[in-house]
């Protein structure tokens, strides 16, 4: 377990994907804490804490996680606003913070408690508060990752919208995200499915960083797209970035 926190970890800080990632959700993190001086996140689903260095650059922001192992790593690693709770039940008192976010940890959980977690992170957004999510997108992109992640659904955007719909959230924003690598993800996860699932303990490599010129080249095709999505909305990709408001 110690051995996958460190790769999960060094994933995080260098694979191509979470820098993409960053680079995605940073905009929709500055667009929600605008005009909010002393502004309040909360990271759910925090994981290794690795996201909360950026918020935390930005805002006071807070996170919890269910795994104990990953905590203790987002702690040693200068995560100390951070708790073990579950995301059906957000352990804040209502109205507490002014932007809650939550990635790749939905499509991991089944029904009712789906509805119940978007529940919960509602009731502790602020009136005219922002919710930030990005998810698993688009079932034909199911592969060895669905099966480490432990996925058990991939969202479309009508998908998304029943979800925030229950939870009294407005969607302001949605668009697909890793548009451009998209080619390569479908004929990759195509094959992995005709192969057949394999264990989640084999599948390790897909969070392996590659080398350092492929790592490079992925980086640099995904700031494209980064720069991209500041102007448009992409109409599909691996992942739906979503942003929300609680009605005030």
């Amino acid at each position: 377990m110690e051995q996958l926190l460190e790769e999960t970890y060094r994933a995080e800080r260098e694979h191509f994907w979470f820098k993409g990632f960053r680079q995605f959700i940073t905009p929709l993190v500055d667009q929600a804490l605008a005009g909010r001086p002393a502004a309040r996140l909360l990271d759910c689903g925090c994981g290794t804490g690795t996201n909360l260095d950026l918020f935390r650059a930005r805002c006071d922001a807070f996170g919890f996680d269910l795994t104990p192992g990953g905590l203790r790593f987002a702690r040693t690693h200068g995560g100390l606003r951070v708790a073990r709770a579950s995301i059906t039940h957000v352990p804040f008192a209502p109205a507490t913070f002014d932007v809650v976010t939550s990635f790749d940890v939905l499509q991991c959980i089944t029904e009712p408690m789906e509805t119940q977690a978007m529940a919960s992170m509602a009731r502790v957004l602020k009136p005219g508060g922002s919710m930030i999510l990005n998810v698993a997108a688009l079932d034909i992109l199911s592969g060895s990752h669905a099966v480490l992640s432990e996925e058990v659904r991939r969202y479309t955007k009508p998908l998304m919208r029943q979800a925030l719909s229950r939870a009294g959230l407005v969607p302001e924003r949605m668009t697909y995200t890793n548009f451009s690598l998209f080619p390569l993800m479908l004929a990759t996860r195509s094959w992995q499915r005709l192969r057949g699932a394999a264990r989640p303990e084999t599948l390790t490599s897909e969070i392996t960083v590659p080398s350092a010129p492929v790592n490079a080249a992925l980086t640099a095709v995904l700031s494209l797209e980064a720069h991209a999505l500041r102007l448009t909305d992409l109409p599909f990709g691996s992942s739906l970035l979503v942003l929300a408001r609680k009605p005030a």
